[in-house]
């Protein structure tokens, strides 16, 4: 046969297997014999690249690297939902549509916990795939999608066709990539939602491939062009044209039905092989959607039902103590392994003293967990009642877990600390936080080495750090250092010298002085000698420096081991000064912004440092204090807190164009 035609009969017989395997769930041929036709095309591709289609089922593994992601106005927007959380705001939500719609029925479906996506289609080829974005304008993102397999790159009809649905990460897949992130030293993905957004916007697709994704799709953009006039009917055209919709949905005609629905899903959730936070309601009737219509921001005639954080039972086998870089003396329960919301759990911080006493936690209590905000793990209670005489009362140190120096627990505070600042695990932790990211950012000075450097007795103190040049021959050849990576860490320690005094200020690790604590100190005295000759005075002057914060300022400067620590980093050639800014006035000065929500164009500290640099307080609650709350796609409680406390809203677009004018 002709390698040309053989292209092509391979494409289709592959992209046929796919359907069969991934969207019907019912293969037909086996997965070695799949494999094998896919080495033929690739290889008949390779021999042929003007046969190139980016849509072939060989792109979906291969994958292609790029410089960034166009941005794409929607054809319509990309609505977010209204958050309920009980049976009474069901009930409200149907009484509504009752006095609106004839007879309404809903249609119950999943609220998976992923990326909203829109695909296009044109003569039956896939076009473009773009995410939600602010709801307005999104990211193509196409390379990308072309490598989940259940994504057809051809659908049996020649019309117009645009979908919308959620990209997620399986369970497995979740699993399988935090196992390999934790080999490679790198931090695990928080959760599946994460760790989906973050494989969509990988420029090399090749990445986003290797993380197997997968996608649902619940929403038919031009159904009115199909003469479809329900959502349930919009499902089973989708069906029809291969798109993956979950059989997993009811037609419900009243609030009890669909609250009886919401419970029986809410009963299989733990074992479905991907993550759901609620379920959906929406009218039925395609006709009386499009009559009611939407608000600004959110349809009228659908809601989003969010399941209540899962608490689940394990048992505390433990508590162990951690001393961070203040000396503050944390403990933390080990606990039986036990999955919450999409992740294993075997340990969660119980902060102090008086929570152990306060909760009644005892070693060998079965104690009830959950995911505060869907992603930190908190032990929420004892259950005193599944006692069975063997559990023990924790009393709390009095000697430091490391140095064994005596703990002391300061007035007002509730936290014990470890006051010897020879503690091995201060010096450790405190050369951990110079070195981090929002610090001084050696990147290839992380964690894992710090600790090995410093039982190696190369690193004892932050200056050593600076020192560390001196070692060079000594290094080379150890474990995991070849003079490459050795000189690439030599760089990085280097060019860290140029940070300005914000980022060593709050390097130094000064007790009360955040980040932002120290980005104020640094653009209001300008140098180093400026803020250590300052007093008491000028430091409470200072907006949002307390007494607290600026007494633990000047304690730090009085001692005589801190001024030498700044004296050897001074000479070393530390930048000991801060570039004067001129502040921007815009419509954020001195007003107070929340962000929720994953924003597109920025990281949350992106966004943060943003607002700060144009006068803005960066609060991390609503309150009717505050003047803005910011959000971007999967805005959660906090705008919904905003819209009920009359808090102007701003999406990030309107965000944008706000920096912008600036």
């Amino acid at each position: 046969m002709d390698e040309r035609k053989r292209i092509e009969e391979l494409r289709e017989l592959l992209e046929k297997y796919s359907l069969e395997y991934y969207v019907k769930d019912d293969p037909s041929v086996s997965d070695q014999e799949y494999d094998r036709l896919l080495e033929e095309l690739i290889h008949l591709e390779d021999k042929h690249p003007e046969m190139y289609d980016a849509n072939s089922p060989s792109q979906r593994i291969i994958g292609s690297v790029l410089d960034g992601f166009e941005k794409v106005q929607h054809t319509s927007m990309m609505l977010s939902l209204s958050d309920i959380f009980n049976l009474e705001e069901i009930q409200e939500f149907c009484s509504r549509m009752e006095e609106l719609s004839d007879h309404p029925e809903f249609v119950v479906e999943c609220k998976y916990d992923g990326l909203a996506m829109s695909l296009t289609y044109e003569n039956g080829e896939f076009i473009r795939a773009v995410t939600r974005g602010d709801g307005s304008v999104g990211e193509d993102v196409s390379n990308n999608i072309r490598t989940i397999a259940s994504i057809p790159m051809h659908i049996p009809t020649k019309e117009h066709v645009e979908v919308r649905g959620e990209v997620y990460m399986p369970k497995e897949s979740f699993e399988r990539l935090n196992e390999i992130q934790e080999k490679q030293g790198k931090k695990p993905f928080a959760n599946p939602r994460n760790a989906a957004a973050g494989s969509i916007r990988q420029l090399d697709s090749a990445i986003c491939a290797s993380r197997k994704l997968d996608a649902y799709w619940y929403y038919f953009q031009n159904a009115q062009d199909f003469g479809i006039l329900t959502q349930e009917e919009a499902l089973e055209k989708m069906e029809a044209l291969h798109f993956r919709v979950n059989p997993m949905r009811k037609i419900c005609q009243n609030a009890q039905e669909v609250w009886d629905f919401i419970q029986e899903i809410g009963q299989k959730r733990d074992s479905l092989p991907y993550e759901i936070d609620g379920m959906v309601l929406k009218l039925n009737s395609l006709v009386d959607s499009r009559r009611i219509g939407t608000t600004a921001k959110v349809p009228r005639y659908a809601i989003a039902y969010k399941f209540p954080a899962q608490r689940v039972e394990t048992r505390l086998i433990d508590i162990t103590l951690t001393v961070g870089r203040t000396g503050k003396v944390t403990p933390n329960a080990v606990l039986e392994p036990v999955r919450v919301a999409g992740t294993t759990v075997q340990a969660a911080t119980l902060h102090n003293e008086d929570m152990i006493r306060n909760k009644d936690l005892r070693i060998g209590d079965m104690v009830v967990i959950h995911k505060a905000g869907e992603i930190i793990p908190e032990v929420v209670e004892a259950l005193p009642e599944r006692r069975d005489g063997r559990q023990k009362p924790y009393v709390f140190p009095q000697t430091c877990p490391v140095c064994h120096a005596k703990l002391v627990r300061l007035e007002n505070e509730s936290s014990h600390y470890c006051i010897n600042q020879d503690c091995p695990a201060r010096v450790v932790e405190s050369m951990i936080h110079f070195a981090s990211r929002d610090a001084m950012n050696i990147e290839t000075l992380g964690d894992k080495k710090i600790e090995q450097l410093h039982e190696w007795g190369y690193l004892n103190s932050i200056e050593d750090i600076y020192f560390l040049y001196q070692h060079r021959e000594a290094l080379i050849g150890k474990p995991g250092y070849q003079e490459k990576s050795v000189d690439k860490l030599l760089e990085q320690i280097e060019a860290s010298k140029k940070n300005e005094l914000g980022l060593l200020l709050f390097a130094l690790g000064i007790r009360q002085v955040g980040k932002k604590a120290a980005m104020i100190l640094a653009d209001h005295f300008l140098s180093m000698d400026a803020l250590m000759q300052a007093s008491l005075e000028e430091l409470t002057g200072l907006k949002d420096i307390g007494q607290i914060t600026a007494e633990s300022i000047l304690s730090f400067f009085a001692e005589e081991k801190n001024q030498h620590l700044i004296n050897v980093l001074q000479s070393c050639g530390l930048c000991m000064e801060q570039t004067k800014k001129e502040q921007k006035v815009s419509r954020f000065t001195n007003k107070t912004c929340v962000l929720t929500g994953t924003l597109e164009h920025y990281t949350r500290k992106e966004a943060k440092a943003i607002l700060e640099s144009l006068g803005a307080n960066v609060a991390g609650s609503v309150s009717k204090k505050t003047d803005f709350v910011i959000y971007g796609s999967a805005a959660g409680s906090k705008l919904t807190k905003a819209q009920q406390l009359g808090v102007a809203t701003m999406t990030e677009e309107e965000f944008m164009q706000e920096v912008e004018n600036a």
